[in-house]
This record gives structure tokens, sequence and C-alpha cells, in this order.
């Protein structure tokens, strides 16, 4: 273990990256034979093969993915060095890797430009996915922070609640229910969805909305890949959707979509910030973290008209009290 190199944690990850010797010297800048020694000295160091030589490339055996983990980690501690180094120095710079899930793509970057404008000197990169990406990123140790509605029980983290996130179901503006009230779960449960992949947060919370109406979760709907697709097919008229309200501002606000009046809706979810539990917190992530805090909420889109009764009833509270409070609209 003493013997180990930062060059060959490289080598090695420039391997598995691209799958055969040659492709992982030429990024290296190397010769394939210089590649297949550095290899093959960790190998003998092991006494264990880290990859299948297969027709299709090099494969990394269950060695080479542990090897592969060590390699990610040991350079996000190094980089992590670097931004203390900056700290202690006095220096307010450093880096962060921000992964979203692609329903928070809707305010991610006015979020990112609200903290880049106070910290103007820490460099951010922005990586979008479903629910599934975004915790691999975070296991592979590809982002440092994470924002998303649900903490993934696959990766060990630390969260921390800084929105509400709301969910509603969505129609065109033509829809027979559009001008309905107080819908009944089983009225609604007639209606064709359309819905995202397995695994999604909001097809598990539409799962479990109607998980008792009997059969209906079987044969849930049409699935989708993104918000997107969903909005553009709700409003060509070929079905409704369980949505994130923060997905459809915009189409709300010019009429093209209209949110339906459903008992028990909107489910009110959260917005959290998940990092790693072994991931070493940075000055550049505790900066972050700490900024989402404070003033996460305000990034996120508003929709006065998801709670009326509850605006209502403030409004009136504040009548009463002399205290001033929202008036409904």
């Amino acid at each position: 273990m003493r013997n180990l190199t930062l060059k060959q944690f490289k080598t090695i990850q420039a391997i598995v990256s691209h799958g055969k010797i040659v492709s992982a010297a030429k990024v290296l800048g190397l010769s394939p034979p210089a590649v297949t020694i550095q290899l093959r000295q960790v190998e003998e160091e092991f006494q264990l093969a880290l990859f299948d030589r297969t027709s299709d490339g090099m494969r990394p055996t269950t060695a080479g993915l542990a090897f592969v983990e060590a390699a990610q980690a040991i350079e996000e501690r190094l980089r992590l060095l670097e931004d203390e180094m900056d700290a202690i120095k006095g220096v307010r710079t450093g880096s962060l890797r921000l992964g979203v899930v692609s329903t928070a793509k809707y305010f991610a970057p006015r979020l990112m430009a609200g903290f880049m404008k106070e910290h103007p000197d820490i460099d951010m990169r922005l990586a979008i996915g479903n629910r599934a990406e975004t915790i691999d990123n975070l296991k592979n140790h590809n982002i440092d922070i994470a924002l998303m509605g649900r903490p993934p029980k696959e990766v060990p983290v630390r969260a921390s609640v800084f929105g509400d996130h709301p969910l509603v179901i969505i129609a065109p503006p033509e829809h027979p229910l559009a001008s309905a009230r107080d819908i009944s779960k089983e009225r609604i449960a007639e209606e064709h969805f359309l819905i995202r992949e397995p695994g999604s947060g909001t097809r598990i919370s539409l799962e479990i909305f109607l998980s008792d109406v009997p059969g209906r979760i079987d044969d849930l709907g049409i699935e989708m890949g993104s918000n997107e697709t969903i909005k553009q097919a709700v409003m060509a008229g070929l079905g409704i959707a369980f949505i994130s309200a923060h997905t459809i501002a915009a189409e709300t606000e010019s009429g093209r979509l209209v949110i339906l009046d459903v008992v028990g809706m909107p489910i009110r979810r959260q917005w959290f910030s998940v990092m790693r539990t072994d991931h070493a917190i940075s000055p550049a992530m505790a900066t972050f973290n700490d900024f989402l805090m404070r003033k996460g909420a305000m990034y996120l889109p508003l929709f006065g008209k998801l709670y009326p009764y509850a605006e209502a009833n403030e409004a009136v509270r504040a009548q009463h009290s002399g205290a001033p409070g929202k008036q409904p609209e």
C-alpha cells in the first residue's frame, strides 16, 4: 500500500473511464506500455486482478471498482485540502460541484446566481439529472451537494430542509375538470395520467396518493422521460399529470395549464440539501449550505393560489389581531 502513487491512481481511473489501455494512454499523455506497467505494478501490489481483459475492452473487477472508489475519495480530499489552505490564508475562494434533480432545474440557476453574486470567487459547477443519476453522482463523489425532494437511502447522507415543495395535478384549460371544485380522489383516479420513470420522487408520491384506490397503481399511465415532455403532452390533451408546482410557473401564468382542485392537494413535500456523511465539508460547501438555509426558499417559484384557504384564514386572523397579514387574492 505504501508503494502506491497518485500517478497510479490516475492511471487506473483513466482505464476505467475509457475502457482501453490505448485510450487511457492518450488521455494521460503516456505510451500504452507505460500504462500497462502502471497497471501491472498495482495488481502485483494487491495480488489481485483489477480488470477482466475482454474483446470489448477492460472491465473493472470488484477489486478494480474498490480501487477506483478509493481514488475518487483521495481526489476529493486533495481538492478539499486546497480549499482549506485557501481558507487558512484568508482567501475567499474554492469550488463547489452542485447536483440537482431535473425538477430543481427550474430554480437552480437563479439560486446559483444569487449565491455567486455574494461569493464571486467560488467556482460552481452544475450537474442536472434524474433522481437515479443524482444519487449515482453522490455515490461516485462526482458532486459535493445535491438538491432533491427526498434524501436517498442508498448513500449515507446528512440532509437539511431549505424550502417547501408542493406537488399538484395539472390539466389543459379546456379539460372538463378545469373548473370543478373539491374533486375526489376516486374521480381523479379515473383520468389518464402522464407519469415520470420508476423511482422518481413525483411518481412515488403519486403512487402513495392513489394506493388506496383498488387496482389504480397497477396501470398508472404513460411513462415520459422529463417534466418538459409531460407538460407539452398535457397541453396537447394527452392526459393529466402529477407534477412539482415549481416546474409550471410560466405555463400557469400564461393560462396554458391549470391546477386542478383535488381534495388532499397540493401534497406538501420539502426540498433538501444533501451531502454525504463521509464527505468532509469544505469552506465552499459550508458557505453554500448556510446560504441555502438563510435564503434558499426565496428562489423557489411562488404559488399564492396553491393554498387559498390557508391564506384567507391567515388574513382573517391578522385582521382580528390587528397584525399585518397577507390579503387573499
